[in-house]
Parts: structure tokens; C-alpha cells; sequence
């Protein structure tokens, strides 16, 4: 109350006025109160009952300790304090800062109101009682800043306990806790839980500004290793999603049930882990739905690596150039159904050249034409390797 202080030592009421005033406390708190009731809306059903009372007591507390300093009496005690705890009061009431300040205007003014009528008649001179408004509006001033402080305060610390909830639960999904844990951090953050979640995996400098063009209950972590980020996208259309990324370097996992988001992550985390050959365009948008086959068979390294060896161990008795042209030959072979003239197109050489090295394969792979040798051989080629 810096500037209320400094001015009441210019304004010392009489003994005469201030038992006046202080006689029309209980009056004057009332008449307030309701005002505030029936002016500002929403306070209309706060102020009933045990509230009611209670604010009344805090208000004719405040314009006691006012006319302590109006006349010179003040012991030292703050009303700021209190008018601080209002304000954090009114945000876990529901109450906004421009309903608190309305209520402190509409206080304002009736309170002048009722002291003007008691500090007239008490005989107060006329340039006292200006001072007196002066001091009243002051005080008031500095009542409603510090409930406003408290009010922007609480805002502050319960968005801040709301972002820890926020990231609390995203990392129990992606750490695959059990339905129950997550209901928990669910119910903590105040979190409605969708159908679905939908991993999306980025660079951690893009997770904010992708998280911002996002359905707002899309949970973020951008403190990952490796300097990577995690969106976690409720009930996705994944087309839309894919376009909202576009230009990012985002890895989009599938859409799981929203407990089983862990596994979303998983096979975006594993996607991302796939060597450059295996997309288009490292730098682009990468849906873990277009690279099923590559994710499927690198999901057992050791396993995959067995297979090539077990099943091209015919091409390891040439040497290491032919064997790679007969390879990439048998891989094209495969994927095109023996096709000749799409498979010379995809190798970029004469049909001709794709009829010479096919029969140096059937000399190789006696057994070619087995269903379960194709298969094999298949599975084998899936991926390139380099």
C-alpha cells in the first residue's frame, strides 16, 4: 500500500468522523456486497450463504484498516495480503480477472458513496473530504492490483501444474504404463482420453511449432534423445495429419488405442531407424503405413541377416560384382512377377541382358519355380542392402 501510506500522512481525520464512519462499517460492507451482486454477473449466486458472509467480514476488515490510515492510525498491518489471496481465490472459483475488476469498480463506487455520507455530515471540510476521495480511490487501486496479482499468479502456477500433468501422462504412454496408471495421469492433467493416439516423431525444434497447428489435447514432449520430439495426435484423419506436416521431418507412427499409444511410438522410433535406401526422401514426411514391408523385415535383424545368407548362398560362390547384378536382377524378377520387359525398365539393360542373367539364376536356383523357395528368395531380396 506504498501510495495509500504516503497520502494518508497528508489526511488525519478527526476522532468525530472516523467513529462515524466506522459506525456505518457493517452498513457499508452490505450495501457493497449487494451491489456487487446485482451489478456484476458473475457474482450473482457467489455471495449467498457462508460466501456471502464471509466476504462481507473481508470487506469491512479492508475499510477498517483504510480508515486507520485515513487517520493516521495505521498499525502497520496490509490488506494487500489478503487482496492477494482473493484474487488466487476467484481463479479456483472459476471467476476471470475482468469479473474480479468489475467487482473491485462497482466496490469502488459504492463504498465512496456510503463514507462520502458519513464524512459530509461529520462536518469534514470540503478540501479534506477531496483528499479523502483521493486516498479512498488509491487504496481501492492498490487493493484491486494486488487481487489482480494473485489472480494472474494463480493462472500462472496452475498452467504450469497443468503442463507438468500434460507431460507426466505422455510419458506414461509412451513408457507403456498400465490402463490403470494412465486413467490416473489422465484424470490429473484433466485430459479427456480419445479413441486413439497417433505417434508423430520430429526433430525436437519442430515439435512446438507442428504441436500448434494440432487438435489442442495433442500431447508434446520435445526432450527426447537424440534431440527428437514426440507428438502424441487424438482421433487423427491421417491424410490431414500427413498434410499438416508437410515440409517438416516427421516420422508418422500408426493410430493405436489411446492406452496402447507406446506401440505408435515404437514403430515410428523404428521407422525412423531405417537406413536412407529404404525412403524416398529422408527429409520428408515418412507414414510408417508405407513402409510396412521394410518394417516387417528388419524387425529381426539377426533373423533377416540368416535368411539372405541362407537363401543367396548360391550367388557367394561368384564374384562380388556379378553377384550383385544377378541379385538386384532375381529382386526385380520377383517384385515385377518375370515380367522381362518391366524388369529390363527397372534395371535400365536390354531384355536381352535380363534373359542371360535369368538363366544363369535357374542354373543357380535349381528350384526357382518352388512356391516356397520364391518366398524365400522374396523375403531375402525385400530389402537393399548395401
Amino acid at each position: 500500500m506504498s501510495y495509500a501510506v504516503q497520502r494518508a500522512s497528508e489526511l488525519a481525520l478527526d476522532e468525530t468522523t472516523v467513529t462515524a464512519l466506522r459506525a456505518a462499517l457493517k452498513t457499508t460492507a452490505d450495501e457493497v456486497v449487494q451491489a456487487i451482486i446485482d451489478e456484476v454477473p458473475p457474482y450473482a449466486n457467489a455471495l449467498s450463504g457462508h460466501m456471502g458472509a464471509t466476504i462481507r467480514r473481508a470487506v469491512r476488515t479492508a475499510l477498517g484498516h483504510y480508515l486507520d490510515l485515513a487517520s493516521g492510525n495505521a498499525t502497520g498491518g496490509d490488506a494487500g495480503d489478503a487482496a492477494y489471496e482473493l484474487g488466487r481465490g476467484e481463479v479456483r472459483d472459476g471467476r476471470s480477472m475482468d469479473a474480479l475488476l468489475s467487482a473491485y469498480r462497482v466496490g469502488a463506487r459504492v463504498a465512496w458513496r456510503c463514507l462520502a455520507a458519513g464524512a459530509v455530515p461529520a462536518g469534514l471540510p470540503a478540501a479534506e473530504v477531496a483528499k479523502f476521495a483521493e486516498l479512498t480511490f488509491a487504496y481501492i487501486d492498490e487493493l484491486s492490483a494486488a487481487s489482480a496479482a494473485g489472480h494472474a499468479d494463480e493462472l500462472a502456477a496452475r498452467g504450469r501444474a497443468h503442463e507438468r500433468h500434460l507431460e507426466h501422462l505422455a510419458r506414461d504412454l509412451l513408457a507403456g504404463a498400465s490402463p490403470e496408471v494412465l486413467l490416473a495421469s489422465a484424470q490429473r492433467a484433466g485430459w479427456q482420453p480419445p479413441v486413439s493416439l497417433t505417434a508423430v516423431l520430429l526433430p525436437a525444434a519442430q515439435a512446438r511449432p507442428a504441436y500448434r497447428a494440432l487438435d489442442p489435447s495433442t500431447l508434446v514432449l520435445d526432450d527426447l534423445p537424440d534431440a527428437f520430439g514426440v507428438l502424441l495426435v487424438p482421433d487423427a484423419d491421417r491424410s490431414h495429419l500427413l498434410r499438416q506436416l508437410t515440409d517438416r521431418t516427421a516420422v508418422v507412427g500408426p493410430a493405436r488405442p489411446w492406452t496402447r499409444a507406446s506401440a505408435s511410438y515404437a514403430r515410428a522410433v523404428r521407422a525412423r531407424s531405417l537406413s536412407s535406401d529404404s525412403s524416398s526422401d529422408s527429409c520428408d514426411v515418412r507414414d510408417t503405413e508405407e513402409h510396412l514391408p521394410e518394417l516387417v523385415l528388419s524387425a529381426d535383424v539377426e533373423a533377416f541377416a540368416d535368411l539372405r545368407a541362407r537363401a543367396l548362398a548360391p550367388l557367394r560362390t561368384l564374384p562380388a560384382a556379378t553377384a550383385r547384378r544377378l541379385e538386384e536382377t532375381l529382386r526385380a524378377w520377383l517384385l515385377h512377377q518375370g515380367r522381362r520387359e518391366e524388369v529390363a525398365a527397372a534395371l535400365f539393360v536390354h531384355p536381352q541382358t535380363v534373359r542371360y542373367r535369368m538363366s544363369q539364376l535357374r542354373e543357380l536356383f535349381p528350384d526357382l519355380a518352388s512356391p516356397h523357395r520364391v518366398l524365400e528368395l522374396t523375403l531375402a531380396v525385400g530389402l537393399r542392402v548395401g
